[in-house]
C-alpha cells in the first residue's frame, strides 16, 4: 500500500502537470525517464527520490516545497463533510475549468466569478 505522503506528492505532480498543459510523456522527456514512471509517481505507487523531485520541480517550474503544500491539511480535508471532493485538483474536468478560467481577461474573469458566486448561493 502506498504511503499517504507519496500519494499526496504524486497528486501534486499531476496537478501541476495538468495546470501547465503538459503530458506525462513530455514531463518524462524533460526529466529523462519513461512516462510509465511518471504514472507510477502520480499514483503514489512509486516513491519519488529527492533528486528526481528536484528535476520534476524544475521541469514544472515550481519549488520543491510545492509538492508538499497542503499535506498537513490533508487529514482535516478528509474529515470535513463538504460538497467539494477532497481531491478536486485530481479531477481533469476541474483542472480544465481552472485553466480556461485563467485564460479569460481579468475584468471578465472577475465578472464570471461574481456570477458563479450568485448562482451557487441560489442552489
Amino acid at each position: 500500500m502506498a504511503h499517504p505522503v507519496d500519494v499526496h506528492v504524486g497528486k501534486r505532480i499531476r496537478h501541476r502537470r495538468w495546470l501547465v498543459g503538459m503530458t506525462q510523456q513530455q514531463l518524462a522527456e524533460k526529466v529523462g525517464i519513461k512516462f510509465q514512471q511518471i504514472q507510477k509517481y502520480e499514483t503514489g505507487a512509486n516513491r519519488v527520490s529527492a533528486s528526481r523531485l528536484w528535476d520534476i520541480s524544475e521541469a514544472l517550474d515550481v519549488p520543491v516545497s510545492f509538492f508538499f503544500e497542503g499535506l498537513e491539511d490533508a487529514d482535516v480535508a478528509r474529515d470535513r463533510d463538504e460538497a467539494v471532493p477532497a481531491d478536486l485538483m485530481g479531477d481533469k474536468e476541474a483542472l480544465d475549468l481552472v485553466r480556461s478560467y485563467y485564460s479569460i481577461p481579468e475584468n471578465q474573469r472577475r465578472r464570471l466569478f461574481d456570477l458563479a458566486r450568485v448562482l451557487s448561493d441560489v442552489s
